[in-house]
């Protein structure tokens, strides 16, 4: 193979620089046997970036391989920019998930917006026009300072990305816990929608074809951003902010309706974003997948900084820029519909046949790597994994004295609408643009954000869900947990779930006990998909989030995706008419284990987690829907965090405007603590008009679905009354109101203190 000629001011190669860029010594010895030399630094760089974890997945890729992939309306699933689902009517959905953990911990506005930038440039390069972003964020406790420094940051950056292109924030999560203390967790998620024959994917077809740098100039921000998203965190990742990348929304509009009329022309073979390691991994890939090779002159990519070198240029990640494969001839028209959207083309190399990603400088070959050996040859490990003894024990811990308390039900009640968790998120998707483009049906606060279609009469929900605190204390189980509550999220809007994408977002790999977790996480994954029959069509996995070797929460979140056939199904989860009764489906429990009740109360996370019924979970999804489907239903909510008294004040409350009250009798054998704020998984509350509560029985009857009518909507002024065999609850409405709408906005208030 082609030696490379050296370079003056390069460093000499030492272990202790192989070591610096995350190769091993053995990932090392790999690199010289597949060049049967030495490489260049330029070389180790590009090897380094693709063989990192961000771009290689080498700790996941062969656990990934669990995890179903296909169905009959899967177009595409994982390897591309994004996954894409046949949605009828010759559309295609395309959706992904992406994170953005690290950048965000030491630069959380330009870290939040640069992520969003990213996952729109993975829609728009699939052909698909964007119409939806979610994201589903992590952080540490409400009243530190620095966590409301870093939450604030991030809920505006995203807003500000989002709302500059004009795509609108329909939803998502948002969770606070001192388990993400110093390393927030910040996924962003995007819908996009298109003709299914307009999809066009990131490969280099076409010996001879022209490699064309599309949108901005590059410069050094960026540079090493994926090797630094696969290391851990440390007291001196402050220093790290330059490998942050610094967006501009604008730019990201022009270059998304450029990039779509480059798709439309017909004159381009492939188009790919410069996201993760920058030129080096979008020319690789789109080589690798073609089973061609690409040159790059080096001298004709476009700076915006002297004397960059080649190690550079290859490995920044500025952003707004792509990667674009125009068939030969066909430059200047190319350049032509850029000019138009007032951005550049410009030709830095070629696709060839030999297989090779090459890169020259002058008269100067600074890379020769077979393409391949980037993509496919990444090395991958199934790495030992054993249960942590300390979470072993929490697991394990007696929580049955948390269970009884024969008074002040109230108090902790409003404690928990107060908390981070469960009290309303207004102060942040108000940020958001949520109705640009006027297609939002279902806007954030609801159980999914809902999108009408245009074509059709059709609608498009989604929904990112995970309890990190049940996934902490049980991998396989919590995951399950995830999976099902975005389920039951959009069959509660009255959508069909049909895929999903993830975000795996864990510590080191490489520590035993994190392994364990990955590993049974996605086990239990594999298992609920399969059942629910939502195939997983991509994603992302984020290890190495940690600060100072202390872990997250373990937090694979579920991006899921549902349809409706017709939006005159569209169900939401507030109480809509005094008069109406309330039903719940599904059964209480007694299980508090990973409850925000025992962390709001004591500061635990301890216990078993509910446990999953999958089935009973699937035909809960299809009773739910066939009620909906039937129009017999006023409202459905999914019960989660704060269990049944938080479920039925959220229905209550609404949107502030219009609450009602409640008056509900409870007639489970069960001591009032687990029964009004334990997390039984497997019900939904649903009301009705009274004329229809047996109907609604008989559905749930029917798909062998426990239900029972427990109460029925009053008017506000009647106040929320629960009563149990053992133990009341009484409250006004406009003190409920108070604490659930005004919890955050009181603790944000105190940033000026910080």
């Amino acid at each position: 193979m082609l030696s490379p000629q050296s370079r003056p001011g390069d460093p000499q190669i030492t272990p202790e620089l192989v070591s610096e860029h995350g190769l091993s010594p053995s990932e090392y010895q790999k690199i010289r046997e597949i060049l049967t030399r030495e490489p260049s630094f330029t070389e180790l760089g590009v090897f380094s970036a693709m063989w990192s974890e961000h771009c290689g997945y080498k700790n996941s890729k062969r656990m990934l391989k669990l995890l179903p992939t296909k169905a009959p309306w899967v177009i595409q699933g994982p390897g591309e920019n994004a996954g894409v689902i046949d949605i009828g009517d010759d559309l295609a959905l395309v959706f992904k998930i992406e994170s953005h953990n690290h950048p965000s911990a030491v630069e959380p506005y330009q870290g939040a917006a640069t992520g969003v930038g990213g996952i729109l440039r993975d829609i728009f390069t699939m052909g698909a026009r964007p119409i939806a972003i979610l994201d589903s964020l992590r952080f540490g406790d409400l009243n530190s300072g620095r966590v409301r420094f870093l939450f604030s940051g991030v809920v505006q950056g995203v807003g500000d990305y989002g709302n500059c292109v004009g795509i609108p924030n329909i939803g998502g999560e948002v969770f606070f816990d001192k388990g993400y203390e110093d390393n927030p967790i910040v996924n962003a998620m995007c819908l996009g929608l298109m003709k299914r024959d307009s999809l066009i994917k990131g490969e280099a077809e076409g010996v001879g074809n022209l490699l064309v740098a599309v949108g901005t100039a590059t410069g050094r921000d960026g540079i090493h951003g994926a090797t630094f998203a696969s290391e851990e965190l440390s007291e001196d990742s402050q220093s790290s902010r330059p490998q942050v990348q610094v967006g501009d929304p604008f730019t990201e509009k022009l270059l998304l309706e450029a990039s779509l009329e480059l798709i439309h022309s017909g004159y381009i073979t492939g188009i790919q974003d410069m996201g993760a390691a920058g030129i080096t991994s979008s020319a690789a890939e789109m080589g690798g997948r073609s089973g061609n090779g690409v040159e790059i002159n080096i001298d004709l990519v476009p700076v915006r900084e002297p004397n960059m070198t080649p190690y550079e240029i290859l490995l920044s990640e500025s952003q707004e820029r792509m990667l674009v494969v125009v068939k030969t001839g066909h430059l200047k028209k190319i350049q032509d519909i850029l000019t138009k959207w007032e951005l550049k083309a410009d030709e830095i190399g070629c696709v060839t046949d030999d297989g090779l990603f090459r890169v020259t400088e002058g008269s100067r070959t600074v890379a020769a790597i077979p393409c391949l050996a980037l993509t496919e040859g990444c090395p991958t490990y199934e790495r030992e994994g054993k249960e942590s003894s300390e979470i072993k024990n929490l697991r394990s811990k007696d929580l049955s004295h948390l269970k009884t308390r024969s008074s002040g039900y109230e108090e902790i009640f409003l404690d928990l609408l107060g908390s981070g968790n469960i009290c309303s998120k207004r102060w942040l998707y108000q940020q958001y643009d949520t109705t640009v483009r006027t297609n939002t049906v279902i806007p954030p606060g609801a159980d999914a954000g809902v999108i009408r279609l245009r074509e059709n009469n059709k609608a498009i929900a989604a929904t990112t869900d995970c309890n990190g605190r049940y996934v902490y204390l049980n991998p396989r189980m919590g995951t399950k947990a995830a999976v099902a509550e975005a389920a039951r999220n959009l069959v509660s809007v009255g959508a069909l779930p049909m895929a999903v994408t993830n975000n795996l977002n864990f510590g080191n790999p490489l520590k035993p006990e994190i392994y364990y977790q990955f590993r049974e996480a996605v086990l239990g994954m594999s298992e609920a998909c399969k059942l629910f029959e939502t195939p997983v069509t991509g994603g992302n996995v984020s290890f190495y989030n940690e600060t100072s070797g202390t872990p997250i929460y373990p937090t694979p979140v579920i991006g899921m995706v549902g349809i409706i056939d017709d939006t005159k199904y569209l169900t939401r989860p507030f109480f809509q008419e005094s008069g109406d009764v309330i039903l719940l489906l599904g059964n209480n429990t007694d299980e508090l284990g990973g409850s925000e009740y025992i962390y709001v109360s004591e500061g635990l996370v301890a216990g078993e987690p509910p446990a999953v019924d999958l089935l009973a979970e699937r035909q809960l999804q299809h009773s739910v829907l066939s009620m909906i489907n039937q129009e017999l239903l006023q409202s459905a909510h999914d019960l989660s965090e704060g269990g049944l008294a938080c479920a039925l004040a959220e229905s209550a409350l609404g949107n502030k405007t219009d609450p009602f009250g409640v008056d509900i009798i409870l007639q489970d054998r069960l001591e009032p603590i687990p029964l009004f704020f334990g997390e039984a998984q497997g019900r939904i509350l649903v009301s009705c008009a009274k004329n229809s509560s047996n109907q609604v029985l008989q559905t749930a009857k029917d798909h062998g679905v426990p239900c029972r009518l427990i109460g029925e909507v009053v008017p506000a002024s009647n106040g929320f009354r629960i009563a149990g065999r053992t133990g009341n609850m009484e409250l006004d409405i406009e003190t409920m109101s108070n604490r659930f709408f005004n919890a955050i906005p009181t603790l944000m208030d105190k940033r000026k203190e910080s």
